[in-house]
């Protein structure tokens, strides 16, 4: 890729209208532009007769998407507080519009979710109709290793993986395998990524099922679900710190390796997505769930664990955050944002 290339390549070809996310040094990090340049695509292609079927995937070999535009958050955040959390909210409000327009498409959606996809890689593919993971594919949700919570629908996903494996997930941060994947409804379909090539000429020749059918092989046995009787049993606490207590009395090696990694995490932002978890579980809709998700997020920038955490993690790369005690107003991460509340044209 070169400066002068696009950041989403966008075009059709035998009844496929096919993206594909174009910055493959920061493994197709999503800038606000880019939520944009998808946007418009997905608007004209919904009422063209050329487009039978669409296609989403990422430029190189490490991934379909590491995330959201982090470093570009904070750096407006630390340039002007005030207005870096307002074009970070309206970052957000266009690109969880974006997930929900993929969750409703009229179309079918094809998310080719190979190598890397975390975070608003997450929201981009995961929510589509049809769901494909490889041998390479890493999928998570890491937002509380740098002080910030789930969002892009995370929320919603994780709380239905079975039993209490989306919980595990949110607080570790773990990263699901291909069949992990699968076991918690993150994807649909396994196929091999030496059969791509095949997978693109079956789009283009007939039915997405058809297509998705010929190529799709089993994909083996779920690591996470073999461990999903202490994950359920651990997890169901109310609190974060019952959850620790939990998991250091649990006899099972994995428990001990998680309460070292939960430890490590932001407090606030563990108890945030905890609460999280728990209200995406009784909510009805993704737009419901996006809709908090925007409230927390709003909040969330403008904690000082935002900024330490992906100072640790992308700038100075140090690994040591040093976060801020739990902020015990929790509730305040929840309220309403009056006129900034996220609608759905």
């Amino acid at each position: 890729m070169t400066d002068a290339e696009p950041q989403v390549l966008a075009r059709v070809h035998d009844g496929v209208g096919h993206l594909r996310l174009n910055r493959p040094r920061a493994i197709n990090a999503l800038s606000h532009g880019m939520v944009r340049l998808l946007a418009e695509a997905l608007d004209r292609w919904a009422e063209d007769e050329a487009v039978r079927t669409v296609l989403i995937d990422g430029a190189g070999e490490r991934g379909l998407c590491a995330g959201g535009d982090i470093r570009a958050v904070t750096d407006g955040v630390r340039a002007d507080a005030r207005a870096g959390a307002a074009d970070a909210v309206g970052y957000w409000t266009d690109e969880y519009r974006l997930d929900a327009r993929i969750a409703r498409y009229p179309k079918p959606v094809v998310a080719l979710m190979d190598g890397i996809v975390l975070g608003g890689g997450v929201g981009l593919s995961a929510h589509a109709a049809h769901r494909v993971v490889t041998e390479d594919s890493s999928v998570g949700m890491p937002e509380v290793a740098i002080g910030f919570v789930p969002d892009v629908g995370g929320t919603w996903l994780l709380s239905r993986a079975p039993g209490e494996l989306g919980t595990h997930l949110a607080l570790t941060t773990d990263r699901m395998s291909a069949a992990d994947a699968l076991h918690c409804g993150f994807a649909d379909v396994f196929v091999p990524r030496a059969r791509r090539d095949e997978l693109l000429a079956a789009l283009a020749a007939g039915p997405v099922d058809e297509a998705l059918a010929a190529v799709a092989e089993p994909a083996g046995e779920s690591p996470l679900a073999a461990q999903r009787g202490w994950i359920d049993r651990c997890y169901a606490a109310g609190s974060v710190a019952e959850v620790l207590d939990r998991l250091d009395a649990a006899p099972e090696e994995g428990a001990r390796a998680a309460a070292t990694a939960v430890r490590a995490m932001a407090p606030t932002a563990l108890a945030v997505t905890l609460r999280s978890l728990r209200l995406a579980r009784g909510e009805t809709s993704l737009e419901q769930a996006l809709v908090r998700e925007l409230r927390v997020s709003a909040v969330a920038v403008g904690h000082p664990d935002f900024v330490e955490g992906v100072r640790a993690a992308v700038v100075d790369r140090d690994r040591t955050p040093s976060w801020q005690p739990l902020d015990a107003d929790v509730d305040a991460f929840f309220a309403p944002l009056g006129d900034r509340d996220l609608t759905f044209p």
